[in-house]
């Protein structure tokens, strides 16, 4: 297989696990045992994830994801919690899909995979905590629908298309980028709006600030 699609399945299961790490891996996990989802012949390292106690365990998590995902403040504890085990799975994910006889490839996949993961961790954290401060739970349960189904779509669409993989990558860093900087404008706006300037210290700029004549 071509280095570019490697690195494109390898980013965007990276990604994907900074939403949705029990359930990546639970669905590649599925994927590899029962083959309904041809996936790339030298991926020997996520058989792994076919592991029947693997599995277990992705699904108990999934589940648990779920349903913690569509609760307004307990979305924001989950993510919170997972702010370190999110990373920690996408750098594995990625060291399991590189080419394991290559040291140097090793390394900057389990860089690269936890930098991703965490990046998308902390857009989606974000974006969910911004969306959690409605009052009605519409907004939020559409959104964790919507990440459920992306989510599993993508991950079909990059092991059953391995061309495609690097261009998934490259939309879905796109996307962590924008919703990081979309919510750091937001923040910037709200706690600009929390810290007036002191009174009279507009006024006293727009006069050129110089001491009062005798």
């Amino acid at each position: 297989m071509p280095l570019i699609e490697l690195l494109g399945i390898a980013a965007s299961a990276s990604l994907l696990a900074g939403w949705r790490m029990y359930l990546v891996v639970l669905a590649t996990g599925i994927a590899m045992r029962t083959g309904y989802v041809p996936l790339p012949d030298h991926l020997e390292g996520l058989q792994v994830l076919a592991n029947p106690w693997v599995m277990g365990i992705a699904a108990l998590g999934a589940a648990a994801e779920f349903f913690a995902d569509k609760v307004a403040w307990l979305d924001s504890i989950w993510d919170a919690a997972h702010t370190f085990v999110r990373p920690v799975g996408g750098a594995l994910l990625a060291l399991a899909i590189v080419d394991p006889g290559d040291p140097a490839m090793q390394v900057v996949a389990f860089l690269l995979g936890g930098g991703g993961a965490l990046a998308a961790h902390g857009a989606k954290a974000g974006a969910r905590a911004a969306i959690n401060t409605s009052p009605e739970p519409v907004s939020n349960v559409a959104m964790s629908t919507l990440e459920d189904a992306a989510s599993v779509g993508l991950l079909w669409l990059i092991y059953e298309y391995p061309w495609a993989a690097a261009g998934v990558a490259a939309l879905l860093l796109a996307l962590t980028v924008w919703l990081v900087l979309t919510l750091r404008k937001l923040i910037r706006r709200v706690f600009g709006r929390r810290n007036p300037p002191p009174a009279g210290e507009g006024d006293h700029a727009k006069h050129g600030g110089g001491a009062p004549s005798a």
